[in-house]
């Protein structure tokens, strides 16, 4: 097999994203379907009104929730492939000199589809394991309590379905990647920063053009940054306005499933980056370049996507809890008016720097420990 299991087990990333999304939509649409036992015992407006905004706000977390995080799987997946492709360019090229059509090689593909199942399978385990506790504080008074079913046509969509779509979208974005001539596949892409190197006439414009370059080679790192700070900025300020308008069961929730997405994407992002600028530190080492600018050339950058991703997620998580209050819950009077918290706001902002900094420390004490002689032995 050219994708082994092995492979697919690599994607921690679409694993825990695939969690997070199934986790969240489980306990929230299986008390969707078991809450509509119980509409016609409702008699009164207000309970009915709570009623409805519960299940408006069911049907609205399932939808965003869910459908964002699918969407950054698949962009996580075409991540992960076209890395997979580059870095193992000669492999590939070999097995179609030797006949291996497109087809074939990229059936081995399918097992990417693997790391879906068991990200959905966790999570729907672990959104069934919690439910008695979610449904325990989304009863309605005066209501019976709503019975715990569980219903296998949820299984099938939740974990099943996304497995089989994804191994095919696995297997068809690897078709397409795979239309390389073989000879330039033998060849491999191996950067070539000498040359460019070569071309700088200032010392201080070579780091300035490292930088950007590094940036639009990498687009994608760029995305996952921002992705990374966006969920941290949105779901750890989201967590905090939980406490005053539902749970604080909720809004723990919401504040590990933030944690988790943004340590995993930022660490997921800066590693590739890192492992895949190895030689040209190495170079830039031998070139009598300092620590600081080497760091600077390859993660400074990154600082601007950071930012951008923290005041989207500042945006988000005012907009979804504006429409949550204002429009959902409208003709619920127990619930109480939502607004910006600026204290919030600037204590998240804080956590963020110190976080986001730590993180590229990190990276920066990896970098010095490059070895040049190591780098070029396996180049």
């Amino acid at each position: 097999m050219i994708v082994s299991l092995k492979d697919a087990l690599k994607l921690i990333g679409i694993i825990i994203v695939i969690f997070c999304a199934t986790f969240v939509c489980t306990f929230f649409l299986n008390f969707y379907i078991d809450a509509q036992a119980i509409k016609d015992l409702i008699n009164d407006a207000q309970t009915l009104a709570l009623y409805n905004a519960q299940m408006a706000t069911a049907t609205f977390t399932s939808a965003i929730s869910g459908g964002f995080l699918a969407v950054i799987a698949i962009v996580m997946l075409v991540f992960y492939i076209k890395l997979y492709i580059d870095k193992n360019l000669n492999k590939l090229g070999i097995l179609k000199a030797m006949g291996y059509s497109n087809l074939k090689i990229a059936s081995s593909f399918l097992v990417f589809g693997f790391s879906v199942f068991l990200g959905a399978a966790l999570g729907f385990g672990m959104g069934f394991a919690i439910m008695p506790v979610i449904y325990d504080g989304m009863s309605i008074g005066g209501l019976p309590e709503i019975t715990i079913n569980f219903h296998f046509w949820l299984f099938i969509v939740l974990v099943i379905v996304p497995s089989v779509l994804f191994a095919v979208f696995a297997f068809c974005y690897a078709l397409l990647a795979l239309k390389i001539p073989v000879c330039q596949m033998l060849r491999g892409r191996a950067e070539k920063l000498r040359k460019f190197v070569n071309k700088q006439d200032k010392e201080q414009g070579f780091l300035s053009e490292m930088c950007y370059k590094t940036i639009v080679s990498k687009k994608t790192i760029a995305f996952f940054i921002a992705f990374a700070c966006f969920c941290f900025s949105s779901m750890v300020q989201m967590s905090a306005s939980m406490l005053d308008l539902s749970s604080e069961l909720m809004g723990g929730i919401i504040l590990g499933i933030g944690i988790v997405l943004a340590v995993t994407t930022i660490f997921m992002a800066v590693t590739t980056l890192v492992n895949g600028n190895l030689k040209n530190i190495a170079m830039m080492k031998a070139f009598g370049y300092t620590n600081l600018e080497i760091s600077l050339s390859i993660l400074g950058g990154y600082h601007i996507f950071a930012l951008t991703g923290f005041a989207l997620g500042t945006v988000y998580q005012y907009g979804i809890l504006s429409i949550m209050v204002n429009f959902v819950f409208k003709d619920v009077g127990s619930v109480p008016d939502y607004s910006f918290d600026v204290a919030v706001f600037f204590i998240t902002l804080a956590v963020f720097i110190v976080f986001y900094e730590c993180v590229m420390l990190f990276y920066f004490l990896k970098m010095n420990k490059v070895s040049v002689k190591s780098v070029m032995i396996e180049n």
